[in-house]
């Protein structure tokens, strides 16, 4: 497991019983501002445990891109985040405090998974709430990557919505980002030749000679389009038909627009997410969507949540992959809460490579 960390001063444990947490400020029209979010020091005192309910501590949160969408006025897939409310967030916690007395359940010090929000600590319900039992070989940080929704998106996007088989070609996007890096090495556990998309040389070497794509092209060189074009023709194992069969599409946009003119007969789109689209005011649509009739294509969104009973059967098989040195992980671990507000825009200017995520707590225990 490869870490890259950026470091930054943790709150003072000295400080009095409080704790800080980070509420939605304003609705930003495209990138996240200093002044979307603010940072608000509330008392440790006043998250008392219930019947329902325990004190957690949070130790990693997650960063992901589908927050962008969270914090808009508009209602999607879920509610909007209000206005003076804790961003929302997926996170590993450690339980501090339970009801007194209270013999059933979650005990202190579990280490659990669940919606954390950017909070150093947190009233969870207990029943929304999952106990983690990490075995040798793990990281509690893979809850968050390859065996939270990061890894569910790509395992079931592909295997489920894309339909892969052994012998294509398939393209992604976003190749060298959490959901996207995955992506890739399962196409080629199942045989597939994979050709990644990605925004820095460096980034494309990581793709070639640690994931072992077959080919990354940097989507801001000047002759991209050019070295796709080749790339596609020349695309095997099927010699009488360049082009792609399964494009996993993380970006959207005119590298979108560009590969619908690439696919071959029964292609088929996963589309996970148009991150190139999430911080503006006017997204750019396709044009050349024409191309899906000839080739019999089709392009299907989906949701990782439309498979929340199945997500044991993924994690089963990721660890397993992790375990037997099938799967590599990568995490951008940013230190410190604080920086939460700032480093979630490295999700949209390419600043990140692998599962960004925030480390919250240092491991020590403030009393409650």
């Amino acid at each position: 497991m490869s870490i890259a960390c950026e470091s930054t001063s943790i709150m003072s444990m000295s400080r009095p019983p409080t704790y800080i947490r980070v509420v939605l400020a304003n609705r930003p029209e495209t990138f996240i501002d200093p002044d979307t979010f603010i940072i608000e020091t509330k008392a440790l005192g006043d998250l008392q445990p219930s019947d329902t309910h325990v004190a957690v501590r949070v130790d990693y949160i997650s960063l992901d891109p589908a927050m962008r969408g969270w914090i808009n006025e508009k209602e999607s897939y879920v509610s909007p985040v209000e206005i003076g409310e804790t961003m929302r967030a997926f996170g590993i916690g450690t339980v501090v405090k339970v009801k007194e007395g209270k013999s059933d359940g979650l005990k202190v010090g579990d280490v659990v998974k669940g919606q954390m929000g950017w909070t150093e600590y947190n009233l969870l319900r207990e029943s929304e709430l999952m106990k983690l039992s990490i075995q040798r070989g793990l990281d509690a940080v893979d809850y968050l990557g390859p065996l939270g929704h990061p890894g569910f998106t790509a395992y079931f996007g592909l295997l489920d919505v894309g339909k892969i088989k052994a012998g294509e070609t398939l393209l992604v996007s976003g190749a060298a980002g959490a959901v996207g890096s995955l992506v890739c090495q399962i196409g080629k556990l199942k045989g597939c030749r994979v050709i990644a998309i990605a925004g820095s040389q460096e980034k494309c070497d990581w793709l070639e000679k640690e994931l072992g794509v077959d080919k990354a092209l940097n989507y801001k060189d000047e002759d991209f389009y050019e070295k796709c074009k080749g790339i596609m023709a020349a695309s095997g194992p099927r010699a009488d038909a360049g082009g792609w069969d399964v494009y996993f599409d993380n970006v959207g946009g005119d590298v979108s627009d560009f590969m619908l003119t690439r696919m071959r007969r029964g292609a088929r789109v996963a589309l996970c997410g148009i991150i190139s689209q999430y911080n503006t005011t006017k997204p750019t649509g396709l044009t050349s969507y024409m191309n899906l009739i000839s080739m019999r294509a089709k392009i299907e969104g989906f949701l990782v949540m439309d498979y929340a009973a199945r997500f044991a059967e993924a994690e089963r098989e990721m660890a397993q992959w992790i375990l037997e040195g099938k799967l590599k992980r990568k995490f951008h671990i940013v230190e410190g809460l604080a920086k939460a507000p700032e480093s979630i825009n490295l999700l949209f200017t390419g600043g990140n490579t692998g599962k960004l995520i925030v480390k919250v707590s240092r491991g020590e225990e403030r009393h409650l």
